[in-house]
């Protein structure tokens, strides 16, 4: 189509001649040298110079025409293909003239979203500083390409191997510096002092190894990554700035999302032995939840335990509930914002997936929560005796100060609370799974459970706890059999038994059942008779 829009050029130089074939002369009347380009003599074999394509494109701003030109192909057919294709693009509103870099594009994009949650925008600035930019950010918009998008997931995978080593050289660095303080601690005085140097060379060691990066990219921050880039190459396209979203053509790493299991004594013992969880997502049983609560009741955050054990608030959900929030005589709880940290630092936000929600209380709770806004109040006219100053802010869970916790503060102190007994590990996070295998083993409706822990679909409940159902559909299936009364039961023959002699009893239920017919009929169960 574009055929007769092509031409070759080369970098050959040689004299120069003006259109009319007249020598082009310097000022001392020595011919000019230059690049010969379409003048070349050596333009007529095949394997000497390049194409070129020069097409007119539709008109900028205030009629100006405009031209799209590009060189570098092996053959004429090249040159006129990518022709056509930039024509095509151009008459679809794309701007083919563009220089705007991918990392240009990105950054502006960014900084136009204005409805990003805190943590969102600041994982998005991570992924254009740590991926983005380093790998795509050279390349024109209008140029990208899924192979482009594919090599910088390939070189996050090799980041990952090494990183993987880094772990390994962590480890070892870390059993070095341990072994050579213990031998430095346990040595007779006076100590050799190469014992003291080879602890401090282990130090060192361990320092410089801990300082190289270890954490891995995994699959489910890898499909972020490609979703960020993705919203963003969609928004581009729907600009007419690309002509498709290349990001949606590149596949990542499956997610194995995990599932929450609970700490049987199987898996307790095997805990023990190894060291290691059977899955990220581990939660107690009802007796071990006990256990902890039990445990905790003396400690000044005993309440907020109750509430995450039993209500299943997110740490920042807990951090940021307001009293104003809190209707204790309805019985109800309004969640309505969140705490959450970037980079540390603790902001007040919207819940997880905007999902604003009432909780039921029950009486015990309620009361619970009764007694621990007594104490507060006393804190805060003992804390105003002695310091005459006291921070309101309003919410249930604060210092005896009354100023606000940190989420962290939350999850290191259960973690220092449970380690204390002889309870296998959880996080606190995962109290929160507990709550719902609580709920769902007392016969909650699976979309009461969604409800209360603001999950944004019933589809993500039951995906997270998929094993604990199977356990909670066993002991319904027993539950629905148990509630019908039967007189006369099924006996089912036991074949593992045949070649052993009958007893009386057999014998008689034999008969009872047609003999050796081979016929079963329904008899009067025993226990009911």
């Amino acid at each position: 189509m574009f055929k007769d829009k092509t031409y070759q050029r080369c970098a050959c130089k040689g004299p120069l001649t003006d259109k009319a074939g007249k020598p082009i002369l310097n000022e001392d009347g020595t011919p000019k040298i230059g690049y010969l380009e379409k003048r070349c003599p050596k333009l007529k074999r095949r394997d000497h110079g390049s194409w070129y394509y020069s097409i007119e494109i539709p008109a900028g701003p205030g009629g100006k025409r405009r031209r799209a030109k590009k060189g570098g192909f092996k053959t004429q057919e090249k040159a006129a293909a990518e022709a056509t294709k930039v024509y095509r693009d151009a008459q679809a509103g794309v701007d083919v003239l563009s220089d705007e870099t991918v990392s240009e594009y990105l950054r502006r994009w960014l900084d136009n979203q204005h409805d990003l949650k805190a943590t969102t925008r600041n994982g998005y600035e991570d992924y254009l500083r740590l991926y983005f930019t380093p790998h795509l950010g050279h390349i024109k918009l209008r140029e990208l390409r899924p192979r482009h998008i594919e090599e910088m997931f390939a070189a996050i995978q090799a980041e990952n191997k090494v990183k993987e080593k880094n772990q390994e050289a962590a480890q070892l660095a870390r059993a070095a510096e341990q072994k050579a303080h213990a031998a430095w601690r346990d040595a007779i005085a006076p100590r050799d002092p190469q014992l003291r140097k080879t602890w401090i060379e282990a130090k060192a060691a361990l320092k410089a190894a801990l300082a190289l990066p270890r954490r891995e990219t995994g699959p489910a921050t890898q499909h972020r990554i490609k979703m960020a880039l993705s919203s963003a190459l969609e928004d581009a396209r729907k600009r007419r700035m690309i002509t498709d979203n290349w990001a949606a053509l590149v596949q990542t790493p499956r997610i194995r999302k995990a599932k929450a299991l609970e700490w049987t004594p199987a898996r307790v013992e095997a805990w023990r032995k190894t060291g290691k969880k059977p899955s990220p997502v581990m939660v107690w049983t009802p007796e071990q939840t006990g256990t902890f609560l039990d445990s905790v009741v003396y400690d000044r955050l005993y309440p907020l335990w109750v509430v995450i054990a039993f209500l299943g608030l997110r740490r920042g959900e807990a951090c940021a509930l307001s009293w104003a929030e809190v209707d204790l005589d309805a019985g109800v709880i309004h969640i309505t914002e969140e705490i959450v940290t970037v980079a540390y630092e603790p902001h007040e936000d919207t819940p997880k997936s905007d999902n604003i929600r009432d909780i039921a209380l029950d009486e015990d709770t309620i009361a619970l929560l009764r007694w621990w806004r007594a104490r507060q109040e006393a804190e805060k006219n003992e804390w105003l005796e002695t310091t005459g100053e006291w921070t309101d802010s309003g919410r249930v869970f604060t210092l005896e100060d009354g100023t606000e916790y940190h989420p962290q503060y939350f999850s290191d102190r259960f973690e220092r609370l449970y380690k204390k007994t002889d309870l296998p590990p959880i996080r606190l996070h995962d109290l929160r799974h507990g709550s719902a295998t609580l709920a769902l083993r007392a016969g909650v409706a699976m979309v009461a459970v969604q409800r209360r822990l603001g999950h944004s679909s019933i589809r993500v409940t039951s995906d997270i706890y998929t094993t604990v159902l199977a356990e909670v559909e066993r002991e319904a299936a027993e539950a629905t059999v148990s509630v019908v009364p039967r007189a006369r039961k099924r006996v089912i023959p036991q074949p593992e038994a045949d070649n052993e002699p009958a007893t009386a009893e057999e014998e008689h239920e034999e008969e009872q059942d047609g003999g050796d017919t081979g016929e079963h009929r329904d008899v009067p169960d025993q226990d009911a008779a």
